[in-house]
């Protein structure tokens, strides 16, 4: 009974493995043979994903999309942008409508676990705030208490809109939607006294949705930690590890020097962490299941990080964001990647 008990577990046993080896690599053939990648992104958030007047994607969420797919199918064109909204994202996601959610998602233990997905590296390190207009006279979140405050259902927004107030003993009265729109929309009409959201997408609305952005005051207070970043499905160890991996080689080459413009003559370096990251030094795609180029042409497809967050979202923009804790590492930052080796 204990060698047939033994001999039922070991096949029970190949069995799962023979089926996750038949899994893996799923998304990475599906990709190829339709010959671009599928990515979920915001319905409109200036800095991350909007598109412009002619229909054309931007943002830092979007040029994530853009680095992947110049990764795995040699352009940075070659991509299906599906917007989705709070509600319809992990869905999409789930039955696998798109191939990566790149869509200022926070990374959180049950999205990481029983909801079936992997996050890859944050790509903005973020937090939530309040915005109020300056009329109001507020100069703190500690004196919203009995304020209405709009929100946006079915995000961690919400979740930790409540935490707050109930932790500071303040009385809440929220008004929630939908659309990330709904909730702008009832702001700027002063249907609410503050809205609040990540402060990332305080800025984006600010700057792209108010009248006069100088009449509106983001809240000094930051009340959560809100890593955002692309997920996968569970099961494609595979393309999980190429979407990571895409995204370390945009903050590696920051590190190293490499940009969008030098890249070309940087393929001479004798540094060897450059001539890995380049390719010139064989090896590391076909760790990954693609050729010597992949993080070349994600690299000359949008940049180093550096130019990725200033071309979106930085200084010169109308976000006007700080790097912050999306500097490098060696900068007081955040944004660390593994060795490339």
């Amino acid at each position: 009974m204990l060698r047939l008990l033994g001999t039922l577990v070991i096949g029970v046993f190949a069995a799962a493995v023979f089926n996750g080896e038949a899994r893996a690599g799923a998304t990475l053939d599906a990709i190829k043979a339709r010959g671009e990648l599928i990515c979920g992104v915001n319905t409109g958030l200036a800095g991350f994903s909007r598109p412009d007047d002619q229909g054309k994607w931007t943002g830092l969420d979007v040029d994530i999309c853009r680095a992947i797919a110049a990764a795995i199918v040699g352009s940075a064109d070659k991509v299906k942008f599906v917007p989705l909204n709070a509600q319809q994202r992990f869905p999409a996601l789930q039955s696998g409508e798109v191939d990566v959610l790149s869509r200022n998602t926070t990374w959180t233990l049950t999205r990481d676990s029983s909801s079936g997905f992997n996050f890859a590296p944050p790509v903005y390190y973020d937090g939530q705030g309040f915005m109020v207009a300056k009329s109001l006279g507020v100069t703190s979140a500690k004196e919203l208490g009995g304020a209405t405050v709009c929100v946006q259902q079915g995000t961690t927004t919400e979740l930790n809109l409540a935490d707050y107030f109930r932790a500071t003993g303040l009385s809440l009265k929220p008004l929630v939607f939908v659309e990330l729109a709904e909730a702008e929309q009832a702001f700027f009409a002063n249907r609410c006294d503050a809205y609040t959201t990540d402060a990332s997408g305080l800025a984006s609305t600010r700057a792209a949705k108010a009248g006069n952005p100088d009449d509106y005051v983001i809240l000094p207070e930051i009340i959560s930690k809100e890593p955002l970043g692309p997920a996968v499905r569970h099961g494609d160890d595979q393309f999980f590890d190429i979407v990571k991996w895409t995204i370390y080689a945009l903050i590696e080459a920051e590190e190293r020097g490499v940009t969008q413009g030098n890249l070309d003559e940087m393929r001479a370096s004798q540094d060897p962490n450059i001539m890995r990251l380049l390719g010139t030094t064989p090896g590391m795609g076909e760790a990954l299941g693609l050729d010597p180029e992949w993080a070349a042409r994600a690299i000359k497809a949008v940049g180093n990080y550096g130019e990725v967050f200033e071309r979106n979202v930085g200084m010169a923009t109308p976000l006007k964001l700080d790097r912050g804790l999306n500097a490098l590492w060696t900068k007081g930052g955040l944004m660390y990647a593994p060795p490339i080796r």
